[in-house]
C-alpha cells in the first residue's frame, strides 16, 4: 500500500463510518451513497449483480438501509413488506427487540471469544438444542453459514461410519461449497466445477425405493455408503413437499443398512414449516440435523449441526477439533441471538403462529387460483414456507415485479421464478397479510392482461 493509497482509505473508511454512525442522513448524502452502491457493486462486487436483481426491478437505486418487524427501508424511506424473509431468516421478523436486547447486551460485555477458555453461552445453547429437537439429538458443533455447516454434517457422517459414498436427492440445495454442492441436485450449479466429490450418487426426490436401490446396488459391489442427506421439504427446488411416509421410509432405510441419516433443516426448521422441525412431522429423528437461518433470530448469522451420541465417536472425543474449527463458529454475540431467538420461539409458540397464519395465505391462493387459474397454475406449502406456480419463468418475474410495485418483495427460486416464493416473517399482521393478497390479486390481473393468459 502506498501512502497516497493509505490516505484515500482513510478518508473513504471515515466518510463511510461517519454515515453509519449519523441518526440522520442528509439528501445529498442519501443521493451520493445511492450513487456509489452502484459503482461500488458494479466496479468491486459483481456487475451482473444489479442486472440479476432487475428480476425485481429496473431501478436498482433502491438501497437498504433500515428495517424492523415486518418491513424493510430504502434510504429515502421507502417501505417493503418482505414476504421473501431473506429465504427464510426473517421468521421472527426484522430485528425482533427481544432479540436486539439480548445481543446488545452481549455486545456491551464481549463479542467473540479468546478461543481458550470456556465461553459458556456455546454450552447454554448446545443444551437447549437438545432440548428442542427430536429423539436423542445431543451434541452440537456450531458453524457460520449454511454451506459449512453441511460440510460438518458430510465430515461427521465419514467419521462415525466408515462409509465414503453419499445418496442425495435430484433438486436437492444444500449450498455452494465444494462438498455440499457435490450434493446439489441442479445442473446449473454443478456443471462449471465437476469433477467435483466423485462417490455421490442422485435419486429421485420422494422415492425411498430408489434410494434403498442405490444404497443396497453400491454395498453389494463393495461400497459403503457414509450417509443419506435429504431436506425434509426441497425449498430451492420450488417447495416440493415429499409424500407422507418418505422421512420415516428413509430413517428405516438408514437404519437397514448402517447408514447416517442426514436431515438439512437449515430452512425448513425453527418453526418454519409449522413445527420447530419439519421431522417432527413423521416423528423422525435423524443421526444429524443442519440448522441454520432463522436460528439467530434475524440478527445474527449462525448455523450448525445436531448429532445423536452413536456418531460422536471416539476420534472426536480424542481430537475435538478433527471435524472442523471455525474461528468463528459459535462465537457469543450469535450464541446470544439463538438463545434468545428460543426463548422467543417458545414462548410465542412461533411453530404455530406460522402454521396458522400459512394456513390463512393458503386459502387466499387458492381463491386467486379460482380467479387467475391460467396464470396462478398451482400453490403449495407448509406454514409459512409456500410457494406459487405459474405457466413459465417470465409470468413469475413480472408477478414479482409487480408485487414489489406495490412495495412487497417475494422472490422466485436462485435460477428460475415459474416458482416464487412466498416466505415472510411470523410476525406478519393479518392486515398486512390481507394487502399482500389484494396486491397479488391485482398483479395477477395485470400479467393476465399483458400475456393474454
Amino acid at each position: 500500500m502506498t501512502a497516497m493509497n493509505k490516505e484515500k482509505a482513510l478518508k473513504e473508511a471515515k466518510r463511510i463510518v461517519d454515515y453509519i454512525e449519523k441518526p440522520e442522513l442528509t439528501t445529498a448524502e442519501k443521493d451520493r451513497i445511492v450513487k456509489d452502491s452502484i459503482d461500488n457493486f458494479n466496479k468491486n462486487v459483481n456487475p451482473g449483480w444489479l442486472e440479476y436483481r432487475k428480476s425485481v426491478s429496473t431501478d436498482a437505486a433502491f438501497v437498504e438501509w433500515t428495517d424492523s418487524e415486518e418491513h424493510f427501508e430504502d434510504l429515502y424511506g421507502t417501505q417493503f413488506i418482505d414476504c421473501l424473509g431473506g429465504f427464510g431468516i426473517y421468521t421472527c421478523g426484522h430485528r425482533n427487540p427481544e432479540i436486539l436486547k439480548t445481543v446488545k447486551c452481549q455486545l456491551d460485555r464481549y463479542a467473540l471469544h479468546s478461543q481458550e477458555l470456556v465461553d459458556p453461552l456455546r454450552g447454554y445453547l448446545a443444551k437447549l438444542l437438545a432440548m428442542i429437537t427430536p429423539g436423542d439429538l445431543q451434541y452440537c458443533f456450531f458453524t457460520n453459514g449454511g454451506a459449512e455447516a453441511i460440510e460438518m454434517a458430510l465430515k461427521l457422517a465419514r467419521l462415525a461410519t466408515g462409509g465414503r459414498w453419499y445418496i442425495s436427492t435430484v433438486g436437492a440445495f444444500h449450498g455452494k461449497s465444494m462438498g455440499a454442492i457435490s450434493m446439489g441436485g441442479k445442473g446449473a450449479y454443478r456443471e462449471d466445477y465437476t469433477p467435483m466429490i466423485q462417490q455421490v450418487q442422485h435419486v429421485e426426490y420422494g422415492n425411498a425405493e430408489a434410494m434403498e436401490t442405490a444404497i443396497k446396488n453400491l454395498q453389494t459391489v463393495g461400497e459403503k455408503v457414509a450417509g443419506v442427506i435429504i431436506e425434509p421439504i426441497q425449498g430451492e427446488a420450488g417447495v416440493i413437499i415429499p409424500p407422507m411416509g418418505y422421512l420415516k421410509d428413509v430413517r428405516k432405510i438408514c437404519d437397514k443398512y448402517g447408514v447416517a441419516m442426514i436431515a438439512d433443516e437449515i430452512q425448513t426448521g425453527m418453526g418454519r414449516t409449522g413445527t420447530m422441525w419439519r421431522c417432527e412431522v413423521e416423528d423422525v429423528t435423524p443421526d444429524i440435523m443442519t440448522y441454520g437461518k432463522a436460528f439467530g433470530g434475524g440478527i445474527m448469522p449462525i448455523t450448525g449441526i445436531i448429532a445423536r451420541p452413536s456418531m460422536w465417536v471416539d476420534k472426536l472425543i480424542d481430537n475435538p477439533w478433527i471435524l472442523g474449527s471455525p474461528t468463528f463458529g459459535g462465537n457469543p454475540l450469535a450464541c446470544s441471538a439463538a438463545i434468545s431467538t428460543i426463548r422467543y420461539m417458545l414462548e410465542n409458540d412461533i411453530p404455530k403462529v406460522c402454521q396458522v397464519k400459512g394456513d390463512y395465505i393458503m386459502k387466499g391462493l387458492k381463491e386467486l387460483k379460482k380467479k387467475y387459474p391460467t396464470v396462478l397454475k398451482g400453490y403449495r406449502g407448509a406454514g409459512l414456507l409456500i410457494c406459487m406456480e405459474f405457466p413459465e419463468a417470465e409470468v413469475g418475474y413480472e408477478v414479482t415485479r409487480n408485487l414489489f410495485a406495490h412495495k412487497v418483495m417475494v422472490a422466485g427460486t436462485l435460477v428460475n421464478a415459474k416458482t416464487v416464493r412466498i416466505e415472510p416473517p411470523a410476525v406478519l399482521e393479518y392486515d398486512t397479510i390481507d394487502y399482500v393478497l389484494k396486491a397479488l390479486d391485482e398483479s395477477l390481473a395485470e400479467v393476465k392482461k399483458k400475456f393474454k393468459l
